[in-house]
């Protein structure tokens, strides 16, 4: 199949959404209602409710509310039927709904029910799926979903994921980046629960830093996000929720091991401080003492080393202030590169070092205005991080020191339809870094304001925002973004959106994989803002069939760049030239994706997902490099009666993609101008006793790797030498083995 990038036509583009917007409002929908739930402790106060359960009982279909305490519930065609709000703590109430109801908006109030016995009021989520209360397209993976593989840390949490695609940079380092849309990982904003996360010095190898059995749940936006966020979300935004310290588990325990001898160790423990205080500890290590080199090119097929992270969070929920704060702190030590070779090693064999040192600390402050549904909130992080990095003959060495605060304004205009969020942020980044003979050292200092505002309607909701931010070396930088909801059916919702985001470029840090190559680098002439603008939108369907739900992902986005900060491999076989964009650079990415649920134990999910990544190269647009034009993954989940057996497996197929020339021993180049197609499957079966779960696994059970991944390995000094050329696994089969012993708090009345 051909695809031609045309321009658009916007005379007729406003002719064909004119059309399908008068075909979409003569559709008959089920109506709905929409409300608030607010809890009473004491007289003349009210808080709005997070997690209150709204469930019809005739329909058989419930909702959580949101945190504000907002919730929407589609109805039923056969009415009247009763509303069941409850919440834990509160006694419950009951509404019954008829048809003059339809689009109605409740505001709800439980009251306390501290002089009557504890009711515990349980509801599940799906592991995975879209959040369709949101405004904005939001996956959602959660504990469930990151326990069908060993996830032994970030980088390893998005194996059963089609959205998000995590690649090894080089065959040396054991580096991985992750991909949104078809667009390198940088582009992609990554939050730790709405703090900036792997940002600077730690954007190439900070993926290792975070165990995957840390993580309670990721929601994943495409597209620019809300401009609370931030400016720098140009591909996507990845939030990252850890387990929180009143609900997470008094003792949690996880052990693995692989047959390359990796083991890891982790331990999580939360508990209560009192009436109004909690507190969690997060503690991992792990170690890869032995040295492999399966394929036989003299080289590591990965790196040996250890790793050692804490982290420590506080809680503290009050009447009227609500605060969390905490601390990170991490170690990173890797050894890689010709088999042999040692810290020590001699001046004729070729080592690899990563030595990663991180500690920050964080908090967030929240006060419950007395006007209801109003309050205001403080984000503050301040992170310092050193990197030493070692590529034979090569060596990075740089030091960040970085800060951030975030002020939140947050509210109501009349009722809770119409929302709005007013804030200011501070980013200031110290960084030195150098490379060979090259630096790029810098001093950041980007004041900015924001507001959004939400409108939530029957059908049509919408988010409309701006935010303005002023760079002390780039000027003022201004970020529009509007995104849409339209509810379709009773099962289906159409969103869309479209907005500007931009970044700084870090040339060195965000490439430093490319020095495992005898490349020189060609550093820029001067750096400019990278600036994109990002169209899109996606349709969701919920489908019942037999009894079960199933789900049905349609999306598509363009992201075009005003200003790219160019990395040419192609244009000088002996240099990677950087240089600002001159001509067209685009990025299309389209997916599909369908989740059957045969039964209660049995779900199936399948994708597919088509890129279209283009940038001028030389004055010549081309695909760019390494980036499979087509992808395929197949889920597999069936959990036995009892729930004591789970089993899954994933298969993902690439297809081919791009591959930049390289030069060969003997003067010749390369003569494979795209990879190939080659598929991966990984399986794990888990058995649940009581409070331990046992599980064993296995990764690239089809024993695929790249032939010959690193070019002149034996002369690893040579003009021609080059481990940047990864397109496959270089590592074959792995089997593991764990298991996770968890042992739940307390209950409190």
């Amino acid at each position: 199949m051909i695809f031609q990038h045309r321009s658009i036509n916007f005379a007729n583009m406003r002719k064909v959404l004119l059309i399908a917007f008068l075909m979409l409002t003569s559709l008959r929908v089920s109506s709905q209602v929409k409300g608030v739930v607010l809890g009473s402790e004491a007289k003349d106060k009210k808080e709005p409710i997070w997690g209150a359960k709204i469930k019809l009982l005739n329909a058989e279909r419930g909702v959580l509310s949101e945190e504000d305490g907002t919730f929407e519930i589609i109805l039923p065609r056969a009415l009247p039927d009763t509303l069941v709000i409850s919440a834990l703590g509160f006694v419950s109430d009951t509404i019954i709904v008829a048809r003059k109801d339809r689009f109605a908006a409740f505001n709800i109030t439980l009251f306390s029910d501290q002089l009557l016995p504890e009711v515990i009021i349980q509801a599940k989520q799906n592991g995975h799926g879209i959040l369709r209360l949101k405004i904005l397209h939001v996956e959602n993976i959660g504990s469930d979903e990151l326990r069908k593989a060993a996830c032994c840390n970030l980088s390893e949490s998005f194996e059963t994921n089609a959205s998000v695609d995590v690649n090894i940079t080089d065959a040396v380092s054991g580096a991985k980046k992750i991909q949104m849309m078809g667009l390198d990982g940088v582009y992609t904003q990554l939050q730790f629960e709405n703090i900036p996360y792997l940002r600077g010095l730690e954007s190439s190898f900070g993926l290792n830093s975070m165990p995957g059995t840390w993580i309670e749940s990721m929601q994943i936006t495409k597209g620019t996000g809300n401009v609370v966020n931030g400016y720098e979300s140009m591909a996507g935004l990845v939030n990252i929720e850890l387990k929180k310290p009143e609900s997470m588990e008094k003792i949690y325990l996880n052990a693995y091991t692989n047959r390359f001898g990796r083991a890891e160790l982790n331990f999580n423990s939360g508990y209560s401080l009192g009436k109004k205080w909690s507190s969690g500890l997060f503690a991992h290590a792990s170690t890869t003492p032995f040295a492999f080199d399966e394929n036989n090119d003299g080289f590591r097929d990965f790196t040996n080393g250890t790793n050692f992270a804490i982290f420590n969070r506080y809680k503290y929920q009050g009447k009227k202030v609500a605060a969390q704060l905490g601390w990170n702190a991490y170690w990173d030590n890797k050894v890689g590169g010709q088999m042999g070779a040692t810290a020590t090693h001699e001046s004729n064999t070729y080592l690899v070092t990563l030595d990663s040192r991180h500690i920050d600390v964080f908090a967030k402050t929240g006060f419950f205005l007395k006007k209801s549904l109003h309050s205001f909130g403080v984000v503050y992080n301040v992170k310092y991080q050193t990197l030493t990095a070692d590529f034979g003959p090569r060596r990075f060495e740089g030091t960040e020191k970085r800060a951030y605060v975030n002020t939140i304004y947050d509210g109501i205009i009349g009722t809770s339809t119409h929302k709005f969020k007013l804030g200011s942020s501070f980013v200031y980044s110290d960084i030195v870094q150098c490379v060979d003979s090259l630096d790029d050292n810098r001093l950041e200092i980007v004041p900015g304001i924001y507001g959004e505002y939400t409108y939530t309607g029957s059908r049509l909701s919408a988010v409309i925002g701006a935010r303005a931010d002023y760079h002390n070396l780039f000027g003022l930088q201004a970020s529009p973004r509007v995104h849409l909801k339209f509810i379709l059916t009773e099962y289906s919702d159409l969103r869309a959106t479209t907005g500007k985001g931009w970044r700084v470029p870090n040339y060195l840090i965000d490439n430093i994989s490319l020095l495992a190559s005898s490349r020189t680098w060609v550093a820029p002439d001067t750096i400019q803002p990278e600036i994109s603008w990002n169209i899109g939108g996606s349709f969701s369907q919920k489908i019942k069939l037999f009894k079960n739900a199933h789900s049905f992902n349609i999306d598509f986005y363009h992201t075009r760049f005003e200003n790219q900060l160019i990395v040419d491999r192609d244009v000088d076989i002996n240099s990677v030239v950087f240089t600002s964009l001159n001509g067209e650079s685009y990025s299309n990415s389209l997916q599909v994706e369908l989740e059957i649920n045969a039964g209660k134990q049995l779900v199936l999910r399948g994708a597919y997902k088509w890129l279209d990544v283009k940038a001028t190269y030389g004055g010549e647009l081309q695909q760019k490099v390494m980036i499979p034009e087509h992808r395929g993954l197949l889920n597999i989940s069936y959990t036995s009666k009892n729930k004591r057996w789970l089993y899954d497996v994933t298969g993902s197929i690439y297809g081919e993609a791009r591959l930049p020339i390289a030069q060969l021993p003997g003067g010749s180049t390369t003569t494979d101008e795209t990879s190939q197609v080659y598929p991966i499957i990984n399986a794990q079966i888990t058995h649940v006793f009581h409070n331990w779960e046992f599980y064993i696994g296995g990764e690239n059970l089809t024993n695929y790797t790249q032939r010959n991944p690193i070019i002149d390995a034996a002369n690893p000094f040579s003009n021609e030498f080059d481990a940047t050329r990864i397109w496959a696994p270089v590592m074959r089969m792995n089997i593991y083995a764990g298991f996770r012993f968890s042992l739940a708090q307390a209950k409190k009345t």
